[in-house]
């Protein structure tokens, strides 16, 4: 059976009653979960760094190696042309040797310098690693704090949460679909999540603003779902304030 204006008005205002009371049993909490998950991104961080100069170290030690295995190819090639010079014929043979024997010397010369180098990288690499572990080890002491805090709350509460999210997908059921997504679109843009509001001394009871009072006369008709049209809130009713005369 097609649902009048008014019930549907009637179910959107039961939905947003309950999505308040998850709001408030929420709020409870604080900023504990997101204090949670910057502490989580921030250990992330440290792991993906710490991760990034291993992998530079694997590269410099590569090259270390390579400048290693240079200079001792460089030793063996001064012993082979020494015995060579030994047993030269002529002047010219030995001066050739003898470049030969200088070129070594400096290959071996620039291979201890580029090692010096490397060494001192592979060094500094170390003590980055060991900053950062020690950064990340007090995020994680700080981390498991705050996790252990906000389960307490979350226990505390995981109950009553339930239940509230059981009676809201119950609620949500008896609205139609495109009335829900609209719901949902509206709160989500809101700041204090109220998609759905009364109309209270004569203003609206999201942002404030006055509701003219043809306005207010056609939200108590509730012929057609009217929004504020300041915010765009969805005006369910308008509640009425008695006044007590003395």
């Amino acid at each position: 059976m097609e649902l009048t204006v008014a019930q549907k008005l009637e179910a959107l205002l039961n939905l947003q009653t309950i999505d308040s009371e998850l709001d408030e049993l929420r709020k409870l909490r604080g900023d504990l979960p997101d204090e949670v998950r910057d502490l989580e991104d921030e250990v992330i961080g440290f792991e993906t760094r710490i991760g990034k100069f291993k992998k530079e170290i694997e590269t410099l030690e590569v090259e270390l190696n390579g400048y290693r295995a240079g200079k001792k190819e460089a030793e063996k090639l001064i012993q082979k042309y020494k015995d060579q010079q030994m047993n030269v014929r002529n002047n010219r043979e030995y001066d050739a040797i003898a470049k030969e024997l200088e070129l070594q010397e400096l290959e071996i010369q620039l291979a201890d310098k580029r090692t010096r180098e490397t060494e001192f990288k592979i060094k500094n690499k170390n003590t980055e690693i060991a900053d950062v572990e020690s950064a990340m080890a007090n995020r994680k002491k700080d981390l498991e704090v705050k996790r252990k805090e906000l389960d307490v709350l979350i226990a505390e509460s995981q109950e009553d949460e339930k239940k509230l999210t059981v009676s809201r997908d119950k609620a949500a059921t008896h609205v139609e679909e495109r009335l829900v997504n609209a719901y949902n679109r509206i709160r989500g843009n809101a700041e204090n999540g109220l998609a759905v509001v009364l109309v209270k001394r004569g203003a609206c009871g999201g942002c404030f603003n006055i509701v003219p009072p043809q306005r207010q006369a056609d939200i108590k008709d509730k012929k057609k779902i009217i929004v504020c049209e300041h915010c765009g809130r969805i005006l369910a009713d308008v509640d009425v304030v008695e006044i007590v005369r003395r």
